[in-house]
């Protein structure tokens, strides 16, 4: 008789977490309290326009590649991934415009374009970045920190006394600064560290493995929408046996204080040998599992990541200056980032990320229209917080911003639709709204996000951004199978490879 294993969520961690096991020939029931599958990765259609609502950009391929063929599936003939050319489409206060690309020598050309003296150091600078990749991929990503019987063999001795190389000890900031002089680049390199939800100028510069990834592997995104990822995941998922359940929200973990039992669901009772929650991690220990106080107050005292406010909106007219993805920096990112972590309020100022998948997908819009996904970084929640008057604000914000360059929308948006940090907290069950769990704000806490198998009950396991290894697609992806291994390890099994 297969074992049971109850997955909470059907984020693209959860349904990561699920093919796995069900591939190693666990019965895998999966539930999900919203309609649709996807987490925060969904997708939103009004009328002759269609728009992601989460991830934009996917990095690391094969992350998803092994995934598929894991499950004995062509990712190919699913989903194709499209690079994207430029990268981002940069504007700076000063009227600057540069386009970023995973093209190094086109890279350089950009940099010297608006820096000759910076021409060099992109290279040093990407040469800097792949060594912390090499240095901590193994153990910070594609292993279960910190499962140290598993790490170890991982952990080259060479590696051991190369380890202060990862950059532990600055900041992100100030080791930008070290490669870049134009105060412009700095901004742009700076501006990883929000992949993580985390601020550059208190989070550890190991965080700057992240531009290395984009640069290195290239940055993609996925025909017909990045939903199509969910779609394609979902169905691999149903066609490997996994009973998947959508509008049923989980109640409780239960469990005896030493070893689960199974979930409740809507009132009703479900058994399983082991639990896989895919909701975020302090969320859970606050809403799902009792009994366990110690924990819970030490989780609530780790500090959110970034919220964000996004702005979906169908624009009834194209604009030539901007790209698929674009970024409009803020007038002085220091001040941004201490309004955000320190002031917990909104800035004044904000950065702004649109993409317009439009250009790549002309349906996704009507002729002679365009659909943007908006973004702008945003505290947690906290109290004196007024999110309809905010939204106002910044709405008028964005497009004083946007006519600075030359574009107009004020009177040209038709349709809309807007998540505030309320929003993400009360859709996603994320903790205070935060978007990437805890943020990496510090040493202690880039080091140890939570991990995938509880300390305090046996046969519970935890995947998705809040936990190890991380936001973004491919880390979400990475922390359901390294969930799922753990589980199968539990077993006793082992664990299949990629066909």
């Amino acid at each position: 008789m297969p074992k049971k294993v109850a997955v909470i969520g059907g984020g693209v961690g959860a349904l990561s977490g699920a093919i796995h096991l069900a591939r190693m020939g666990f019965r895998v029931q999966l539930f999900e309290q919203n309609q649709k599958l996807g987490g925060k990765m969904g997708e939103h259609v009004a009328g002759p326009y269609r728009l992601d609502t989460g991830p934009s950009l996917l990095t690391m391929p094969f992350v998803v590649d092994e995934l598929f063929q894991l499950a004995g599936y062509d990712r190919s003939s699913s989903i194709e991934f499209i690079p994207n050319e430029p990268l981002c489409r940069y504007f700076f206060p000063d009227g600057t415009v540069l386009d970023a690309s995973a093209n190094g020598s086109r890279m350089r050309s950009a940099i010297a374009g608006i820096s000759p003296a910076d021409a060099d150091a992109f290279d040093r600078f990407l040469k800097y970045a792949k060594r912390i990749y090499d240095l901590t991929s193994d153990v910070f990503l594609f292993s279960p920190f910190p499962e140290f019987r598993k790490l170890l063999p991982r952990l080259q001795l060479r590696k051991l006394f190369r380890i202060h190389q990862i950059d532990p000890f600055r900041t992100v900031h100030q080791a930008v600064c070290r490669f870049f002089n134009d105060p412009r680049l700095v901004q742009l390199f700076d501006r990883y560290a929000t992949y993580s939800g985390s601020s550059p100028f208190r989070a550890p510069a190991t965080l700057n493995i992240i531009p290395y990834v984009e640069y290195g592997f290239g940055g993609y995104y996925i025909k017909g929408g990045m939903y199509r990822l969910v779609d394609a995941l979902a169905k691999v998922a149903a066609e490997l046996g996994v009973e998947i359940h959508t509008s049923s929200r989980v109640d409780r973990i239960l469990h005896d204080r030493q070893r689960v039992s199974g979930i409740a669901v809507e009132g009703e009772h479900l058994s399983a040998d082991y639990v896989l929650c895919g909701s975020d991690v302090v969320v859970a220990h606050n809403q799902l599992i009792a009994g366990i106080a110690r924990r819970r107050e030490k989780l609530n005292r780790l500090e959110p990541s970034l919220s964000g406010m996004v702005f979906l909106w169908g624009v009834c007219k194209q604009h030539p200056q901007l790209k698929m993805h674009n970024l409009l920096f803020s007038g002085n990112y220091q001040k941004e980032f201490a309004e955000i972590f320190t002031k917990l309020r909104p800035p004044e100022d904000p950065t702004i990320y649109i993409t317009i998948t439009s250009r790549v997908d002309p349906e996704h819009a009507p002729p002679h229209g365009e659909n943007w996904f908006v973004l702008l970084n945003m505290p947690s929640l906290a109290e004196g917080q007024n999110w309809a008057e905010e939204t106002k604000r910044i709405r008028e914000t964005v497009f004083c911003k946007l006519r600075r360059i030359g574009v107009d929308i004020s009177s040209d948006v038709e349709v809309e639709k807007v998540y505030t940090p309320e929003d993400f907290h009360h859709l996603f069950a994320s903790n205070r709204g935060s978007i990437y769990g805890i943020s990496s704000n510090s040493r202690t806490t880039a080091f140890r996000r939570p991990p995938n198998r509880s300390r305090d009950i046996k046969g519970l396991f935890f995947a998705g951004g809040s936990t190890h290894p991380g936001g973004g697609i491919p880390l979400v992806i990475l922390s359901g199978k390294l969930a799922a291994e753990l589980i199968a390890d539990a077993e006793g099994l082992r664990t299949p490879h990629p066909q």
